[in-house]
């Protein structure tokens, strides 16, 4: 029946995962869609809100592959915002208002978005490279005729780290997502009973499977306060209380916080963004009661690519990332893309439908990450992850670790030359150089290596400097000063001799 209704869904190739979300409004109006602390917002209420600001939208000139900046509190708006973006044709960007304003305007640029989407009381703090016009979420409505959406119009922009320091903006088209929520919906068994608690901060692209996936399905969404997921007893609290079933974006970091309260059961808890290994090591499994699962996939490709049921014995031994979901090819292969043989270690290379166009401006770094598939269909593309496994016998993905340098801390992927760059636009840093170390917990956590020209500059300082410009999860744990970091014999630097001492 599952498989039935995805190869049925899949034939239609003009509709979306928005179509899917419309049809609960037209079958169960009255039906909770999203629910906060202050209201509940039924499904009609949802699809008619999303429709009118979704006119406004094509009235002030939005259509296919033009990209909107979403800057819009966390609530209903910020999920209409993005819905109706999508039914207007047009392509959103959401920004995380806790970000520093340089980068969100980097995020801006580097998107290309020409149009804002707020709120009246955001619109007067924003300063955004953005030419065209500000639209609020409380537009009137106006005659407005919505186009039609094409599976390869882009839908979303979501922002990695890149090798040059400044964020990427990879583009993904509409075919992608829809293909992925779908699945999730089917293989997670996710209904109209499903009450899905949203963990992912807006701006990032988990937040668009916390928030879409549960309203695909027919069910719930709560929203409540940052503040709340942040502490462990109000998020149990925040659990009972609207009788939270589900969670879609829980990293092994958070899912760990959560080890020492009484959590209730969960039909289903879902783990993506890092390692899962150090958790299921310290016994994490014992506290999850119901099905766990464990996700992997970089934002180039769609959010997720593979999945692992992980079971209530797991095998801790080895870090086991499952296998491809529906529409995904993921392939081992080696310096001249020849297929490894099963046991033998391989970069992992993602095709399917959820593959990116590619990095929005930088043509280079797309050719060079997104290249033509020599194992799929004429035109089909695959990317480069970076990521090196191994496969079993029984099919199973073996995660073995980055051959690059990024680093993934609680969830986020982050390149250490964009830190080091920012410690050395210091004026007292003469030399910096960023790695991981990992704690007694098997937490990933920062450490920088500074040469400073001044005794008196101290980590608060250079906590302070880098806030200016990056995101909370990139500033270090620990700061250890150095004379010079220390090169190999042609000048390169020589990272094995910096060792780490510990947490």
């Amino acid at each position: 029946m599952v498989r039935r209704r995805l190869a049925e869904r899949r034939s239609d190739a003009v509709t979306t995962f928005l179509d899917d979300i419309f049809t609960h409004a037209a079958t169960r109006p009255d039906a909770p869609a999203i629910v906060t602390p202050d209201t509940v917002m039924c499904y009609e209420d949802f699809a008619a809100r999303t429709d009118r600001l979704a006119r406004a939208l094509v009235a002030r000139g939005v259509g296919p592959e033009q990209v909107c900046a979403v800057m819009v509190d966390r609530g209903p708006e910020a999920v209409i915002a993005m819905a109706a973006v999508l039914r207007a044709g047009g392509a959103f960007l959401t920004l995380n208002a806790e970000l520093p304003d340089q980068r969100l305007a980097a995020m801006v640029r580097t998107a290309q978005a020409s149009f804002l989407v707020t709120t009246p009381s955001r619109a007067g703090q924003l300063d955004f490279p953005i030419d065209g016009p500000t639209v609020f979420v409380d537009a009137p409505d106006v005659p407005a005729a919505l186009p039609p959406l094409s599976p390869r119009s882009l839908a979303y922009v979501s922002h990695t780290s890149g090798s040059s320091g400044p964020p990427n903006a990879v583009l993904l088209e509409h075919r992608g997502v829809t293909n992925y929520l779908r699945v999730i919906v089917d293989d997670y068994e996710l209904g109209p009973d499903t009450v899905v608690l949203q963990l992912a901060p807006f701006g990032y692209d988990a937040s668009i499977r916390d928030t879409f996936a549960p309203l695909v399905a027919g069910g719930q969404v709560v929203l409540v306060p940052r503040s709340t997921l942040l502490r462990p007893g109000e998020f149990v609290a925040a659990v009972r209380k609207w009788g939270v079933n589900t969670i879609l974006s829980a990293t092994p970091t958070f899912l760990t916080s959560l080890r020492q309260s009484e959590l209730p059961d969960l039909r289903l808890t879902v783990s993506s963004g890092e390692s899962l290994r150090p958790f299921l090591i310290a016994g994490g499994r014992d506290g999850v009661r119901g099905r766990m699962i464990n996700q992997y996939g970089p934002t180039e490709t769609t959010m997720t690519s593979t999945r692992f049921d992980v079971p209530p014995v797991p095998d801790t031994t080895v870090d086991l990332i499952g296998t491809p979901i529906d529409g995904v090819s993921v392939r081992l292969l080696d310096d001249d893309l020849h297929t490894v043989p099963d046991g033998g270690i391989g970069e992992v290379w993602i095709g399917g439908c959820g593959v990116a166009r590619g990095y929005s401006g930088r043509p280079a770094l797309t050719a060079a990450r997104f290249v033509p598939d020599p194992h799929g269909a004429p035109g089909t593309r695959m990317y480069r992850t970076g990521d090196l496994a191994r496969r079993l016998p029984d099919g199973d993905l073996v995660y073995l670790g980055r051959i690059d340098r990024q680093i993934k801390v609680r969830g986020y992927r982050i390149d250490p030359a964009e830190i080091e760059g920012a410690l050395l636009a210091h004026p007292a840093v003469t030399a910096a150089q960023v790695t991981a170390g990992t704690d007694a917990g098997g937490r990933v956590f920062l450490i920088a290596y500074v040469a400073v020209a001044s005794a008196e500059v101290t980590d608060s300082a250079l906590r302070a400097h880098l806030a200016m410009t990056l995101p909370h999860h990139m500033i270090p744990r620990r700061f250890t000063r150095i004379d010079s970091v220390p090169t190999t014999v042609s000048g390169k630097t020589d990272r094995r001799a910096i060792t780490v001492d510990g947490p």
